[in-house]
């Protein structure tokens, strides 16, 4: 169990500390330490990018932590977002220390368990004091400002940290290896997944093959029950999957696997493409922004597609919180499309709050005209929020 190491409240350009527990309880110790902000608006006014506030040290695993918190990103080339970082305070370590880090929000209960942190969080080896870890992208800050995590100019980080002990001895109270009592079944179907033994299905998919198990996909996806076992079910030997990439499939595979969000991958194609636009003086970062968004939303309708419905979510979330002039529209249309009512109100509040210049240049975008002909109603609604706000 996580066991709370205390407070640290930012107020403005300052950092005072509150109630602390020491946490040393062998094993895979494991704590948490809130980092409150208050007054965001002047964190992000007073401090420029490379710049930020520290919390007060907190201990866990019986080793000295602080979190570093970057209002304008740690470096220029984030400069749009908040970056975290925590860094290790023993002056003197005298063997290797590995610990796995998660930074979540304090109501994203999903990504405060042991068993998310030990998936999904980063493994980190530090051999010597003072070194840090982080996020330079942990949220983009007019995500932030727009999401119901910022509350009254502030809002409230949770860091979680595991420090893993390399003891192999190392046991609980019952005797029992550490590491046994972690679950690693996600690993196991990952690797069902890989090796491909006891596969009783194909797919064919834009020209590549996938094999998988009938029964962790109907598992999975009822869409995969009654195409696998329902009375219409697929009888052919290879089972064509159309208007869809191979990576967004193997994706989506990859989830209903694991349970955990897959990575970008980029096919040789996208590498030239990126390329060519580099070349016409378009920044590396706009580019990778751009085909991470199109990566969400082609997984989204993968998502739907099958009705997986955490990986919607996830898609959902992120897609949220990387809306940006130029893609607000063609998000705003996938929303409206698939039936995603956090998106769309996202999409909205987006549009709502932008300045004369910026709602001419998302009026200029495909995606402008594309809303208006094919979804005139949301038009309508985007007309009623700009009423209110001049009522206001």
């Amino acid at each position: 169990m996580s066991c709370f190491t205390g407070v640290s409240i930012i107020d403005g350009e300052q950092c005072c500390y509150e109630a602390s527990a020491v946490v040393d309880a062998g094993g895979a110790d494991s704590g948490y330490h809130l980092l409150v902000v208050r007054g965001y608006s002047r964190t992000k006014q007073e401090l420029s990018a490379g710049e930020s506030i520290t919390s007060d040290a907190f201990t866990v695993g019986g080793h000295c932590w602080y979190i570093e918190y970057y209002p304008k990103g740690e470096n220029p080339d984030c400069g749009d977002f908040i970056s975290l970082y925590v860094t290790n305070y023993d002056d003197s370590l005298k063997e290797p220390l590995e610990t796995k880090f998660c930074f979540s929000f304090v109501d994203e209960v999903e990504k405060q368990t042991p068993m998310y942190i030990r998936v999904a969080g980063k493994t980190c080896r530090f051999t010597d004091g003072r070194c840090s870890w982080g996020t330079d992208k942990f949220v983009r800050r007019d995500a932030l400002e727009r999401s119901s995590d910022l509350k009254g100019d502030c809002f409230t980080i949770r860091c979680d940290v595991m420090v893993i002990r390399k003891d192999p001895k190392a046991e609980d109270a019952g005797g029992h290896d550490t590491k046994v009592l972690l679950s690693d079944i996600d690993q196991h179907f990952n690797i069902l997944l890989q090796t491909k033994v006891g596969a009783d299905v194909t797919f064919k998919v834009s020209g590549e093959t996938f094999v998988a198990h009938r029964c962790v996909l109907a598992a999975r996806s009822m869409v995969f029950m009654a195409q696998l076992f329902g009375p219409m079910k697929e009888t052919s030997a290879v089972i064509q999957i159309k208007d869809m990439e191979a990576k967004v499939f193997k994706a989506l595979l990859s989830f209903i696997y694991t349970d955990s969000f897959p990575v970008m991958e980029k096919d040789s194609m996208e590498e030239d493409a990126m390329v060519e636009v580099m070349e016409d003086g378009q920044e590396k970062e706009a580019v990778e922004d751009e085909m991470l968004l199109q990566w969400l939303q082609d997984l989204l309708v993968a998502a739907d597609r099958y009705d997986v419905q955490r990986l919607k979510c996830i898609c959902e979330k992120q897609l949220s919180e990387n809306i940006g002039v130029s893609t607000v529209m063609s998000a705003l249309a996938l929303a409206e499309q698939h039936h995603r009512q956090g998106l769309k109100e996202a999409c909205l509040k987006f549009i709502q709050v932008q300045s004369p210049s910026c709602l001419q240049t998302v009026m200029a975008t495909n995606g402008w005209d594309h809303v208006v002909s094919t979804y005139p109603s949301v038009l309508k609604e985007l007309f009623l929020k700009f009423a209110s706000n001049q009522r206001k």
